[in-house]
């Protein structure tokens, strides 16, 4: 392995590069595991839960992954144009019997916010939660529909 010693510290030009890929996940919103430079770290990342949203004619349906989540950890908001979906992902506890030698998935507190688009109806919004997937349900307010004017000769 290529390194280099400055005061008595190894430096790993691959470290560097794994440090930036994991600062520009984490402000583009990807989440990944840390890493101290000797061993992998065993303290959970952070995370935000993965979204898809979908349109139709009728509404906007947003789709997101919460999985080992419990629906009372959950919380959706409305307010000013803006749909807020907040919630937290327990850690398990160490037990004395259980010994933990890898944690990858990401844990804690999370807030995704959504602007809404100028058609929603944010009056009538919905939300179900089943099988580890939060389903909110943004209806598109009724447009004016255009009236056709006869038009009479005078």
């Amino acid at each position: 392995m290529n390194t280099l010693t400055l005061f008595d510290r190894k430096w790993n030009p691959f470290k560097e590069m794994e440090d930036l890929q994991n600062r520009l996940n984490h402000y583009f919103g990807t989440p990944t595991p840390t890493r101290t430079a000797d061993e992998e770290s065993m303290a959970p990342a952070r995370w935000a839960p993965l979204v898809d949203i979908v349109e139709d004619e009728k509404e906007y349906l947003i789709k997101a992954e919460l999985p080992e989540i419990k629906k009372d950890d959950i919380s959706v908001k409305v307010e000013k144009g803006v749909l807020s979906i907040s919630g937290e992902r327990k850690f398990e506890k160490e037990e004395k019997d259980k010994k933990y030698h890898r944690v990858e998935r990401s844990y804690g507190h999370f807030t995704r916010t959504f602007s809404f688009p100028e058609d929603a109806d944010a009056d009538h919004v919905k939300a179900e939660f089943k099988d580890g997937v939060l389903l909110v349900h943004l209806p598109k307010a009724e447009k004016a529909k255009p009236k056709q004017i006869e038009v009479s000769v005078a």
